[in-house]
This record gives C-alpha cells, structure tokens and sequence, in this order.
C-alpha cells in the first residue's frame, strides 16, 4: 500500500524557501506542498497556483489540515510559531538556527516528546560533498589522528545589507546565521567539546550583530577552529584538516546552494556532484593528490524527515543535536564577553 504524500506548509516565501526548501518538497514525491504563508500575494499565486495562500502564519497553521510545517521566518519567531504548529498536532521542520536561546530549545523539544511528532532543523550542510569527503577521509583513517580541524564560511559584506538577519536585535547575524552550520558538522565529527574559547566581534559600522567570529573548541586530543567573516574577499578556505598520516585542503563551497539559486531542479542524484576543479586534495610526506568530493544532496535531510513520520523514526537531524549547537553558540557569546576559555561540563 502507497503511502500518501505528506501535506505540506511553508511559513515564508523568502530566500530561504524560495532556494532551501520548495524546490524540494515540490520535486519529492514524498511531499505535497499544499499552502504557504506570505504576505506576497501576488508573486505566490503566479508560482504556485496550486498551493493555498495564508497571509499569516498564525491563520496557516491554525486553519489547514496539513501535517508539516516548515518555518523559515526570522529567528526571533521560530519558537513561537513552532510552539503553535505542535499544539495544532503539526510535524515541524525549523529552518536553523533552532532557536534564539536553549531555553526555548527545551520547552520545544518537551512539547515535541508529549505530541509524538516530528521535530527538527534544517542543518543541510550534513549534506555538503566537501564535509562528506572530511567525515569519509576520517572514518577510513587516510588522515591517521586528527590533531587540527579548521572550518571556514566567509564572505564579503563589508557594508549592512538591510534586511532581518543582519539587523535583529534577537538572533541576527552570523553568529546565529552560519555559525550553526560550522557548529553542527564539528558536533558530527567529535561530537561535545571540553572546553570553548570564542572572539565574537561587531566590526562593521553600524553594526549591531556580530560580524566575525572565530571559535575554538577544545578535545582532549585535538582542537576544532571555526571561523566566520564578512570581510573576506579572496578565494575562501573551507576545510583544512590535519592528522598524524597527513593532511587534507578544500577551498570554496559545495555548489548546490548556487545551482538551487540559478533555478536547477534537483531531480537528478547527479544534480550535487562538484566540478572536477573544485575538488580538495590529500597532503602526507611525500605525495600530494586531488581527492574526489563525494556527492552530497539536500534531498537526503527531506527523506529522513519523511521517514520520520510514515514510520516513527527519529529524523536525520534531532532537535536535541541542534539544542547543542544552539548551547555552544551561548557559550561563545559567554566565552567572548569574559574574555576567557570556559569548560563544558
């Protein structure tokens, strides 16, 4: 017996979902986008005839029948929009971050437990080529002990685009914007550090968010740099992980994000693989060689959440993954304002 398609909802019509999240629940056979909440009349009925139109998120999700909900609104309503779509007996997918504090994390992730539904967050980047070549290279031991991993997601944006993830006052910046992306693919790889020293800076005129970051996290046999900037303008490093066997680079970043934004459909498992003069390379004493990316695919973290709810599983992505990531965001902000290493207990 075919399982039904999972009655869909998408709060925003933003660049997030625009790029991240209807190009597949449209294309999935696995999801069936039935309403979206946006106050772009107009430009939503143009693209997507089909789906009924809510102009709040509160009435969408308070009125229809569908059975997900995924929330790309800005970060200072995720809880409460999330809070209302569990109540309403509604899966929820939240774009990251999860949260603006681990207080809401909690009560969301309670509340979750107590309706039997679905919870979890948009961390994508689990789905990177370029991360799925570092966790292969670790697994199978090409790199021996890994001592030094360093994590990177600059970009140029020396002056204040206004707009809400720069401006919020309550989880803007990119802090709260690419640090849990940086966050969660460490968690992946070593899981909870010991220890976290963090530099946490506003350096842009006008700015009120923070602009740069560079965060340590401490292991007992290794330490994690993951660093953001919007004052780079070269060639940007994404990975450079070192071990006791050798070492492996990668520069730029994964190309799905482009091709989402270019308008190409991912219909295709070919649709993620990177181009050849992208790919990373693998450094030990005495050779050097260019090491193939693994495809990735956004497409995977949809499928785990459809399995979650056909079949009760537990999604690719827990909530209770992204609580830690949003705790070591707080500890990063505590840690830069001491101005000292704190431990994690």
């Amino acid at each position: 017996m075919n399982t039904p398609p999972i009655k869909t909802g998408v709060v925003g019509y933003g660049f997030s979902a625009k790029t991240f999240h209807i190009p597949f629940i449209n294309t999935l056979a696995e999801f069936d986008l039935c309403t979206i909440s946006s106050s772009q009349t107009e430009v939503v009925e143009k693209d997507f005839p089909q789906a009924q139109l809510y102009e709040t998120a509160i009435d969408m999700i308070e009125d229809s029948d569908i059975d997900l909900v995924i929330i790309t609104a800005p970060n200072d309503v995720h809880f409460s929009l999330a809070k209302l779509a569990l109540e309403n007996n509604k899966h929820v997918i939240l774009e990251k971050p999860f949260v603006t504090s681990s207080a809401q994390g909690e009560a969301l992730i309670a509340l979750a437990e107590q309706k039997n539904l679905v919870l979890s967050v948009y961390q994508n980047r689990r789905w990177d080529g370029d991360f799925l070549t570092v966790k292969k290279l670790i697994n199978e031991n090409t790199l021996g002990n890994v001592k030094y991993f360093e994590t990177h997601f600059d970009r140029f944006r020396p002056e204040i685009r206004q707009r809400w993830r720069e401006t919020a006052t309550e989880g803007g910046g990119i802090l709260f914007d690419l640090g849990p992306h940086l966050i969660d693919q460490t968690l992946q790889l070593f899981g909870m550090p010991s220890a976290i020293t963090a530099h946490c800076r506003i350096l842009r005129e006008g700015s009120n968010n923070v602009d740069l970051f560079n965060i340590t996290l401490h292991y007992p046999d290794k330490i994690a740099v993951l660093q953001a900037s919007l004052f780079c303008a070269g060639p940007n490093t994404r990975f450079k992980v070192q071990g006791d066997l050798g070492c492996y680079e990668k520069m730029g970043l994964d190309p799905q994000e482009d091709r989402l934004k270019a308008g190409i459909t991912p219909t295709s498992a070919e649709w993620a693989d990177e181009d050849v003069e992208s790919y990373g390379h693998f450094y030990d004493v005495q050779t050097s060689q260019v090491i193939k990316t693994e495809r990735g695919g956004y497409q995977h973290f949809f499928l785990g959440v459809a399995d979650a709810i056909n079949n009760n599983k537990q999604p690719s992505v827990t909530a209770l993954e992204a609580l830690q990531g949003i705790k070591l965001i707080e500890l990063a902000i505590e840690s830069s304002e001491k101005g000292k290493t704190l431990s994690i207990s």
